[in-house]
């Protein structure tokens, strides 16, 4: 007999299949549509980074907590809106895109979620948005996803830095994929990423996983840290990208991406449920992908004469 405990572990694994998905598949429908001509400007997609958004975003509260993207935005965005009707139509120049079409797939804003594609230059603005925040009293916390190639920019330092002086509910998440576009990180970033925010007095946890349901523990106990402390906090998650930087750049060893495919988020947790209830959840996912795209494709072009 099941004990009480496995109904509510399973109900969270089909929840977090369900997310990580959702993100897979609209991500590699984005590639495909990029290839067809139906993208407007670039894209990066996060495959076999699901886990990172999934897991960190379930332990925030949206309605007060600030999220702070980057270029590899998608996953990030979808777990905490699920909205990709407003991210088709946005990577699409359509309107009804989130931001009007006009944006494109790195600079999204809904209600308290932001992008940039400009690497380092997301860190102040998240650590502005963290002092406001302090200084409202509102008890949020502002979460900042950076990957490891940004870690070669002077500025994410002096944000530590303040951060920590200053006591600001900030949370750094780092992704670290090991590849700065197609440089192993090896070859720029020297000592541990851990120590570099440990350096500023920063609490920092390191995880080498891709099970999400490992990664939404640790980043819970992270935010309520940060939530009660009002001080920084740094969540280091070795990841890896099955896809290119981004659409077709990559010289990486074929080898080294099949090998990490064992990791795969999506296998780790898709193990845990029964097949039929798997198999349900990606059909239930593959026909609102399916709806969202037709409804995208049939929307206006942003700007377009009436």
């Amino acid at each position: 007999m099941a004990s009480p405990e496995q109904p509510d572990e399973m109900s969270l694994a089909a929840r977090f299949y369900a997310e990580m998905y959702l993100i897979r598949r609209f991500e590699e429908t984005l590639l495909e549509m990029f290839s067809a001509g139906k993208l407007v400007g670039t894209t990066h997609t996060c495959i076999g980074q699901e886990a990172n958004a999934v897991g960190v975003i379930a332990a925030l509260e949206p309605e007060r907590d600030i999220v702070f993207s980057n270029h590899r935005c998608h996953g990030h965005y979808l777990a905490f809106t699920d909205d990709p009707r407003g991210l088709l139509c946005e990577v699409m120049g359509r309107e009804g895109g989130t931001c009007g079409g006009k944006g494109g797939s790195q600079h999204l804003c809904r209600g308290n979620f932001y992008s940039n594609g400009v690497q380092g230059s997301i860190v102040p603005v998240a650590t502005g948005m963290a002092l406001a925040e302090r200084e409202k009293g509102s008890g949020a916390v502002t979460t900042v996803f950076l990957g490891d190639g940004t870690l070669g920019q002077g500025t994410v330092y002096e944000c530590m830095n303040l951060a920590s002086a200053w006591s600001l509910p900030l949370l750094i998440v780092v992704e670290n994929n090991f590849y700065a576009q197609s440089t192993p990180s090896s070859l720029t970033l020297a000592g541990s990423i851990p120590s570099r925010a440990e350096a500023f007095d920063i609490d920092t946890q390191h995880l080498d996983t891709t099970d999400v349901q490992s990664i939404h523990e640790a980043a819970r106990a992270a935010i309520a840290s940060v939530r009660e402390t009002v001080r920084p906090f740094c969540l280091v998650l070795d990841t890896y990208r099955f896809s290119p930087h981004s659409k077709g750049d990559d010289n990486r060893d074929e080898a080294e991406i099949e090998a990490r495919r064992t990791r795969d988020p999506l296998l780790i947790t898709g193990a845990l449920l029964p097949e039929a209830e798997r198999l349900e959840i990606e059909r239930r996912c593959e026909a609102r992908l399916e709806d969202e795209v037709a409804h995208a494709e049939a929307s206006t072009i942003a700007g377009a004469a009436a």
